[in-house]
């Protein structure tokens, strides 16, 4: 791996992959403490439509991801909030239409598209100047968000009629950090894909809730863990020649494992 460190694609490619482990841990930790993980596994699968309108129209699919991942979050909360859909129906409502408009606009799309595996599985090894540019802005932003409004996205993930009266307005705050979801969403599918990313923003918190309730060390140790596993998927997809994104979940998916045969252990001899 040392000898991959010459290479300027692979220095991109450690660095995106410590950008969206921040991102996705941080994010994760209040996607799984809000009890949203089907949504954001929703809207991942709903930025599709955008990757697929991308590539028919020859714009950044990334940026068209974006639009229609921040409109199926947007979309999903409002049709539960004002009842006109169940939150689960709205889910697989634009969850299916993101989907069917990502394979009809590939499918209508001339030529083949090369890239579109990169999309659903993952290649970090391909991430540009660009993406390291937007993942770091979007990882300073997170950063900052969790810092300044940490009792605030506190109270609104674990007990929003509490956190209404203390002043919050837990409508906005949901819609802000919806839209934060989305687009992390979409600047992380470099990494392991849009098949594969629900499970870089639940397996970490999940494993680190098995040693502890405190929601600032799940922050913390999610991010740690989904670097962690990032930096090893790297190297097996260096040395093994196999997909880096799915390297990583099944590095998380051990860990997860291992963590619980511990909890397990300990439990026993308590």
């Amino acid at each position: 791996m040392i000898e991959a460190l010459e290479y300027g694609f692979f220095r991109n490619a450690i660095l995106g992959s410590l950008l969206t482990a921040i991102v996705c841990g941080l994010l994760g930790s209040y996607v799984v403490a809000r009890r949203m993980v089907f949504v954001s596994g929703g809207i991942t699968h709903a930025s599709f439509g955008g990757i697929g309108m991308g590539l028919y129209l020859g714009i950044n699919p990334l940026l068209s991801a974006a639009g229609f991942a921040v409109l199926s979050a947007l979309g999903v909360q409002g049709a539960a909030r004002t009842g006109l859909l169940r939150e689960d129906s709205a889910i697989a409502a634009f969850w299916s239409l993101g989907m069917a408009l990502g394979t009809l606009f590939v499918a209508l799309t001339p030529g083949y598209s090369t890239g579109l595996s990169a999309f659903l599985f993952g290649n970090i090894l391909l991430v540009s100047h660009t993406d390291l540019f937007l993942l770091s802005g979007m990882a300073l932003l997170t950063i900052a968000a969790f810092i300044f409004g940490f009792r605030t996205i506190l109270y609104t993930a674990f007990d929003p009629d509490f956190a209404r009266t203390r002043g919050v307005r837990v409508q906005l705050v949901e819609m802000l950090m919806s839209v934060a979801i989305a687009l992390g969403i979409v600047l992380s599918i470099r990494l392991v894909g849009i098949m594969l990313l629900m499970s870089l923003l639940t397996l970490p918190q999940s494993i680190m809730n098995l040693f502890t309730s405190r929601f600032s060390a799940i922050l913390v140790g999610s991010v740690v863990l989904a670097a962690v596993a990032a930096l090893i998927g790297l190297w097996g997809s260096y040395t093994l020649g196999i997909p880096s994104g799915a390297f990583i979940i099944l590095v998380l998916v051990c860990l997860f494992l291992l963590a619980k045969t511990i909890k397990h252990f300990v439990h026993a001899q308590s």
